[in-house]
């Protein structure tokens, strides 16, 4: 059976925490930040996990992940 590719935009994107469950990054911190309060870009920082209903889609993506 041959070898799955992976697909290298997911792979920049999500990676796998050490229980398994798959985490991405939170959008909204690119620029225009100006106006947006200390809290909401320190919220913004953080890593979020990927929605149950998503996962399915990335895994797929990732066979090796």
């Amino acid at each position: 059976m041959p070898k799955l590719k992976t697909r290298k935009a997911a792979a920049k994107r999500f990676r796998a925490t050490g229980t398994g469950k798959i985490v991405r990054r939170k959008a909204f911190k690119n620029h225009l930040l100006e106006h947006k309060t200390t809290n909401k870009k320190r919220q913004f920082s953080k890593m979020a996990i990927v929605n149950e209903r998503d996962e399915e889609n990335v895994r797929l993506m990732l066979p090796y992940l």
